[in-house]
């Protein structure tokens, strides 16, 4: 969208207020006017999506399995897949804004995928016809979700023995974080939550200890990213890969 759609994108961030009486209310609000420009924006903000997809797909099989994408908003997720989403038997793109699920209705649509369907669900609580899936995924969404340990209980629930997690997310280290993980200085650990917290994004020390508690690692890497318009400032993000 260029310059204009980051415009409307950093103006919905930083001066419209988000408003609702529920979370889900809060996400219509925060995206349903920059829903548009939401891929082109974040394609450049949120980086190590595509590596995250690329190592789910090739640490086990994921030939005829259940794939869930919770928050997956406007199903850009899906386009990682490559060739191998028509191997898969069901994806499903789990999000509480109806307006980004819209963009992902109409991705669904114009390419012709029959396997991949939308629910305007909460990730705490989402449960698939299916019941039990082989994969899920967290991209950037983990964030902005309040009780974000419950999305992480719910979604081992959810995994059949063996079943794989994949998250990719903004983060800060603990201040005395695990031994061989990157310890975050105060500036840091201090700046971000108070930056990201007025979009309802919540940075947290918490996630990366409490998923190698509840997963067994296959892949983990801490990693920093430019935001655009802002180069001079990196963010860490993670990727994390477990197993049930």
């Amino acid at each position: 969208m260029g310059f204009f759609g980051d415009i409307r994108v950093i103006y919905n961030m930083v001066f419209r207020p988000v408003r609702g009486n529920s979370h889900a209310q809060r996400m219509d609000s925060f995206y349903k006017n920059q829903a548009k420009d939401y891929d082109d924006f974040r394609r450049r903000l949120l980086k190590g999506r595509e590596s995250l997809w690329q190592n789910m797909l090739t640490i086990e099989p994921y030939q005829n399995t259940i794939w869930m994408d919770m928050g997956g908003g406007t199903g850009s997720n899906l386009h990682f897949f490559g060739d191998a989403i028509d191997d898969i038997s069901k994806v499903y793109v789990v999000d509480l804004a109806g307006s980004l699920l819209e963009v992902a209705d109409n991705r669904i649509h114009d390419s012709g995928w029959k396997n991949v369907e939308t629910a305007e669900a909460d990730a705490t609580t989402f449960v698939p016809q299916e019941g039990a899936v082989d994969n899920i995924t967290f991209s950037y969404s983990l964030t902005m979700i309040p009780d974000w340990f419950a999305a992480i209980d719910h979604a081992w629930e959810l995994l059949k023995p063996d079943g794989k997690i994949g998250i990719v997310d903004f983060y800060l280290s603990r201040k005395f974080p695990a031994k061989n993980h990157v310890k975050h200085n105060w500036l840091k650990r201090t700046f971000w939550p108070a930056w990201f917290a007025y979009d309802n994004v919540f940075p947290s020390h918490d996630h990366v200890p409490y998923l190698h508690k509840k997963f067994k690692p296959l892949l983990f890497e801490e990693r920093q990213t430019k935001l655009p318009w802002f180069p001079f400032f990196k963010m860490p993000y993670y990727i994390f890969i477990g197993k049930k």
